[in-house]
């Protein structure tokens, strides 16, 4: 990446290498079933994949019988030839392909491009073509076959997905793979796919305890048990007060808002698919609140008159929110209908956004720092084609130039992309690695010109004049629900000392060793630790083990000498064992870890 930019995914090897690898796997199925039917087959992150129409379902013993076939081809080193097209050609060449097609009829057009998007020039139509097979392609690919590593390339799994994700459609076949440049990075990836399985929230979440989901509730609600709602208050204790720190204040605006509020904000036009169905009372429509920007400036409006020696004004509320997802695209913890933010708005002049901006960084920088995100890159998100966005372009062009401005000034490095942005102004998209190098977004920070206006936001200027402020929409960790789920793959269940929901249990060796267990877990109490006893009749190793299951940071047993001595073995999740030591000198200790985010 350089100063600002970061080479697109599109641009490079593995880009090339992925989607040559689905030409030569298009190929490999066609040849095993004639009469197949293709649809599309891009590069994605991490690999490729590729639809199509098959006379039968396709078993795991296809799968193998497909991939030998490509390192046969690949083996070839057949040239990738490019030729640019009349949309006549493109129909003769494919006259048995009906996706094809119709993909020929959007391009023709100048509508659509291969994948459904919609397109604002009419675009060449081109082919590509290598040994045997020819397919409808922008490309770019690698120069031939033999480019492609045959050890380095597998695949993964079938899939059904309607073409063009219209349920309306036919119901086709998706084959995933994964190509690299080398056997070690596939292997490493393969790795990396296997200890996800092992992190998987939906499953840690379960083992440890922590929230739960009930038809009798229903889909995307989830349900925090004791240990995970000490978990959610620690992560958003946690949060609040770093922005009390930094002079936020933190508000509260319910849950139901009347629905011509998000007409007014452009909300309603933008998100009504996502908002829950009207309730409607005495004629006046109400919706559960799907995000909080037009509460929070709503409320700055009723607040009275603000002058300019106000501002900046920084609102944050930990509110909860609903947003009505289909029940398909419903993901564990994150992906649900009913999610806390840590949202915040901040009321500024246009002068103040840069300052702003940078107070923002430095608090999302000391949070992602706190949770051990030490990787983290900048998406400046932008507009693109289409009606998504509120047409006024002097507005956009001053959020674009402020957000910039203060990227610059904080030497952030960013890479820029069109289409991200929010309806109604850009955005700094945090995006994070987690230990397994998987890119999470996690903070945003959102410039608005439009909405305040919209709502009718004002402060009265030096010059003694209305002016509209400027807002600046702020989360650290996005929602509760999402980032506790990013956090147990992340961390893999085990909590660091400070977060984890108990922090320390007591062991005793034999019942007489109970009430000395009792006395000791009851000074650690008293001393702000999250403890518990383990009184079950079980041996002492099945109760380690156990405690070890749940990722308690410490085990701490008691038995004759302990007692005699006034002391705990301490024995750690991580297998370390420090043995014997007095209570004080433990607690010493933990409050070190704690205080060292370990």
């Amino acid at each position: 990446m350089n100063d600002k930019k970061q080479e697109r995914y599109e641009d490079s090897d593995l880009y090339k290498i992925r989607h040559s690898a689905a030409h030569v796997m298009a190929q490999a199925v066609l040849e095993l079933f004639p009469e197949g039917k293709i649809a599309i087959g891009p590069p994605i992150e991490d690999g490729f994949y590729y639809d199509f129409d098959l006379p039968r379902p396709l078993t795991p013993d296809d799968l193998q019988v497909i991939e030998k076939r490509m390192r046969q081809i690949i083996a070839g080193r057949h040239e990738f030839q490019k030729q640019v097209v009349s949309a006549e050609e493109a129909r003769q060449m494919f006259k048995d392909q009906p996706y094809k097609l119709e993909l020929i009829a959007g391009l023709e057009q100048g509508g659509k491009d291969e994948y459904g998007n919609p397109i604002a020039e009419k675009p060449e139509i081109s082919i590509y073509k290598h040994d045997t097979f020819v397919d409808l392609c922008r490309g770019p690919h690698v120069e031939n076959t033999g480019k492609i590593n045959p050890s380095a390339i597998k695949l993964m799994s079938v899939a059904g997905a309607y073409w063009r994700g219209d349920e309306k459609n036919p119901m086709l076949q998706r084959i995933y793979g994964t190509a690299w440049r080398t056997p070690q990075e596939l292997e490493e990836y393969l790795w990396r796919l296997e200890e996800a399985k092992k992190r998987d929230h939906r499953r840690l979440g379960k083992e440890l305890g922590l929230f739960h989901f009930s038809e009798d509730i229903g889909p995307g609600l989830p349900l925090f048990t004791p240990k995970g709602e000490i978990l959610r208050h620690l992560m958003e204790s946690y949060v609040r007060d770093l922005q009390t720190k930094y002079g936020y204040q933190h508000v509260w605006t319910g849950h139901v808002v009347k629905e011509d509020l998000y007409r007014r904000s452009g909300h309603y036009d933008n998100y009504r698919d996502s908002m829950f169905p009207a309730m409607v009372d005495e004629n006046v429509v109400f919706r559960l609140k799907p995000m909080n920007c037009p509460s929070h400036m709503t409320l700055y409006k009723e607040m009275g008159i603000h002058s300019y020696r106000e501002l900046p004004l920084r609102f944050a509320e930990f509110a909860t929110l609903y947003r009505y997802e289909k029940t398909g695209e419903l993901t564990g913890l994150t992906r649900v209908r009913a999610l806390t933010q840590d949202d915040a708005h901040i009321f500024c002049t246009p002068e103040q956004i840069e300052s702003e901006f940078s107070l923002c960084l430095k608090l999302i920088r000391e949070a992602l720092d706190r949770y051990r995100f030490k990787d983290y890159k900048v998406r400046l998100s932008l507009r693109g084609e289409g009606g998504k966005y509120v047409q006024d372009d002097e507005k956009w062009s001053r959020a674009e130039a402020a957000l910039r401005s203060a990227l610059d000034k904080n030497q952030v490095e960013y890479f820029e992309a069109s289409g991200e942005a929010a309806f109604y102004g850009p955005k700094a998209d945090f995006l994070a690695r987690d230990v397994l190098g998987r890119e999470w977004q996690l903070s945003t920070i959102q410039v608005d010109f439009i909405q305040p206006a919209r709502l009718g936001c004002s402060y009265v200027g030096e010059d003694g004049q209305e002016h509209t402020p400027v807002v600046l929409h702020r989360a650290v960790t996005g929602t509760t629900e999402r980032f506790l789920g990013v956090l147990i793959e992340h961390f893999a269940g085990a909590f660091p000392v400070w977060l984890s929901p108990v922090q320390a249990v007591l062991i005793p060796i034999a019942d007489r060793h109970l009430d000395y267990a009792r006395e000791v877990a009851g000074r650690l109490a008293q001393a702000g630790v999250r403890v518990e006893v383990d009184d079950r009749s079980e041996r002492m190793n099945a109760k380690i083990r156990d405690a070890q299951k749940q990722k308690i940071p410490y085990m701490l047993v008691v038995g004759d000498k302990e007692v005699e001595n006034g002391a705990v073995a301490v024995r750690m999740r991580s297998g370390e064992n420090p043995g014997p030591m007095p209570v004080e000198a433990f607690l010493e200790r933990l409050q070190q870890d704690i205080e060292s985010g370990d």
